[in-house]
């Protein structure tokens, strides 16, 4: 049960405080310390631009993008305009670069978003684009070192989930995840949980419920790693 509470970010079982703004499952930050020190000796200060998030966070981030209040942006990050899209169309943009709240693997304090701040020009707000880490990026000696750690399998756990378009999520090299964790809790996440949270919690339903309960096993499909 305790799981099941985690998987779906409506518990906090197990996460301690790695810093001011990072949290994670105690046996991930213990890993992410011994990363960050790996990345150290190779001259990159590597920290967590996000980590653990809630359903409540994460329901916030999605309906805000629902709604057209936050950017949602196209493969080019491209700002995109809600107008110009129907609610099934304006779903699956989000989900290219967000998740479903219920779904998402930053519930689990497994996983996190990383950087290296001194590698970020002064003035330029960090954005967490592909761009970003692209051999031309700001970040591009920082994701060609992840490459070769976790290729050479250096890397204390983490993994990439996204590291390929699957014709859902986006490619994410500022991801990680540590897996022998996030293994044990990808199965508590499923339509069949999401859609008894939404019935005993209605004030858990995000915007666009009713598409979302037609399609939920579709979006687990496509989107759901």
């Amino acid at each position: 049960m305790k799981d099941q509470l985690l998987a779906l970010g409506l518990s906090e079982h197990g996460l301690v405080a790695l810093d001011g703004r990072t949290t994670l499952d105690a046996q991930v930050s213990r890993q992410f310390e011994l990363l960050q020190r790996d990345a150290r000796a190779e001259g990159f200060e590597l920290v967590a631009a996000s980590s653990h998030r809630s359903y409540a966070s994460q329901l916030a981030i999605f309906n805000a993008k629902w709604r057209g209040e936050r950017p949602v942006l196209d493969d080019a990050e491209r700002p995109l305009s809600r107008e110009s899209h129907s609610d099934e169309q304006w779903l699956h943009r989000i989900l290219r670069f967000s998740a479903l709240p219920g779904t998402s693997r930053h519930h689990w304090g497994t996983d996190l978003d990383v950087f290296d701040p001194t590698l970020l020009p002064e003035g330029q707000k960090l954005a967490l684009t592909p761009s970003e880490y692209s051999d031309s990026g700001y970040f591009s000696a920082l994701n060609q070192w992840l490459d070769h750690a976790i290729a050479n399998e250096q890397s204390r756990g983490f993994e990439r989930p996204y590291n390929a378009d699957r014709g859902g999520v986006a490619i994410e090299p500022w991801h990680l995840s540590y897996l022998p964790r996030a293994s044990q809790l990808r199965g508590h996440q499923s339509p069949e949980a999401l859609l008894h949270l939404w019935d005993q919690s209605p004030d858990l339903r995000p915007e666009g419920f009713e598409l979302l309960s037609q399609c939920l096993g579709d979006i687990f499909a496509r989107y759901v790693l």
